[in-house]
C-alpha cells in the first residue's frame, strides 16, 4: 500500500466532518471535542516529540467509536508540532478497510501510523483497553469470569491517555529507528 498517496488524499478533522458527516454527525464529534481536555503533562510530552508522525485515520462520521475517538485523536495532534492527523471515510475507501480489517470485520476507527516519509509503523484501533472493559462490564455483567472493571468516572481521560501511549510507543519507535536515526544523525 501507497501510504503517502492515501495520507495526502485523506481530509482534515474538520474537513472530513463536512464532507462525510450530517449537521446531527458534527454535533456529537463536537459535544466529544469540547470535552476532550489535554493535561499540562500531557503537552510536555507531546512538545518532547522530535520525531514527525502521520496518523492516517480510517472513520465514519456515523460510528459512535469514531465519534469519542476522533476528536480525542484530533484534541492530541493540535497540542502536537509532531503529529499530523488525517481521515478517510471508510465506506468511500473499501479497498483501504479491507487491508485494516481486524477479526475478519470492517472496523473503525483504525489508525495507520506513518514516519515522516509515510512508511508504516503501526496500526492501532478500533477500540481501547477501556472501552472494551466498559463493554464487557455492560454486556457480560457481574458474572463475566474476566474479572473485568468498568472504568471509572474519568472514561474519556483514560481513552486518551491510552491513545497518547499508542503515539508515544511510536514515537520512541520513530526514534530508536536505526534508519531514522543515520537520516537525522542523531
Amino acid at each position: 500500500m501507497n501510504w503517502s498517496t492515501q495520507f495526502h488524499q485523506a481530509l482534515p478533522y474538520h474537513e472530513f466532518l463536512t464532507r462525510h458527516g450530517t449537521d446531527a454527525h458534527r454535533q456529537r464529534w463536537q459535544a466529544v471535542y469540547d470535552r476532550i481536555q489535554i493535561t499540562d503533562q500531557q503537552r510536555v510530552l507531546l512538545d518532547g516529540f522530535p520525531r514527525k508522525m502521520h496518523l492516517l485515520c480510517i472513520a465514519g462520521t456515523w460510528c459512535g467509536d469514531c465519534v469519542r475517538d476522533g476528536p480525542i485523536l484530533q484534541r492530541i495532534t493540535e497540542a502536537s508540532r509532531t503529529v499530523e492527523l488525517r481521515f478517510l471515510d471508510r465506506d468511500e475507501r473499501p479497498d483501504i478497510s479491507g487491508e485494516l480489517s481486524i477479526n475478519d470485520g470492517l472496523r473503525i476507527p483504525m489508525v495507520v501510523f506513518l514516519s515522516e516519509d509515510h512508511i508504516e509503523c503501526a496500526r492501532y484501533g478500533e477500540r481501547t483497553l477501556a472501552t472494551y472493559r466498559k463493554m464487557a462490564a455492560e454486556r457480560l455483567g457481574p458474572a463475566c469470569p474476566t474479572g473485568v472493571v468498568p472504568p471509572g468516572e474519568e472514561y474519556l481521560t483514560t481513552v486518551t491517555q491510552e491513545w497518547l501511549n499508542e503515539i508515544e510507543r511510536v514515537q520512541l519507535l520513530l526514534r530508536l529507528s536505526p534508519r531514522l536515526r543515520a537520516l537525522h544523525g542523531d
